[in-house]
């Protein structure tokens, strides 16, 4: 074995290693990277650590910050009212509120709307990520949008 051998090989095995670690959290969707985000969380809350399995589980790597004060939080991010949900994250210069699905956000990243701040699930949708009860039908939702007014429009539907 000539050296060109060898270091294409230990090349090729370095390139494998770093896919391998950057997409640990799961399959991110084509033409999106696995993506770095912050989760604003409440310590003791089931739901949200559902959601953010589910995050990670479709690509996303997350910090997960645990707080007491989400209304801070959300004071601090410029999310409406009318979208409040039990967690925020920050995902790839956006605002994420709530149950939002990881395709979801996936689409968002690729897309990148004008003017689009942030997303969000209102309320704690039954079905939605983090939300699944055995058994039991996915209630119908709407993924809304918002800018930096604080105007709010619908994203998407599930």
């Amino acid at each position: 074995m000539g050296m060109r051998f060898v270091f294409a090989a230990v090349a090729a095995a370095l390139v494998a290693a770093g896919v391998v670690l950057a997409n640990r959290g799961g399959p991110a969707a084509p033409g999106v990277s696995a993506q770095a985000a912050v989760v604003h969380l409440s310590p003791t809350c089931g739901c949200c650590k559902g959601w953010a399995e589910h995050m990670e589980a479709g690509g996303f790597t997350l910090e997960r910050d645990e707080t007491v004060d989400m209304p801070a939080v959300k004071a601090r991010l410029g999310v409406p009212n009318a979208v409040y949900s039990c967690h925020t994250a920050e995902i790839g210069g956006y605002v994420v509120e709530g149950h939002v699905p990881a395709d979801i956000v996936q689409r968002l990243l690729r897309e990148k709307p004008d003017g689009v701040v942030g997303i969000g699930v209102a309320g704690m949708p039954s079905g939605s990520p983090g939300m699944e009860v055995p058994g039991q039908p996915a209630q119908p939702y709407q993924v809304l949008a918002w800018d930096e007014t604080g105007r709010t429009w619908v994203y998407d539907r599930r």
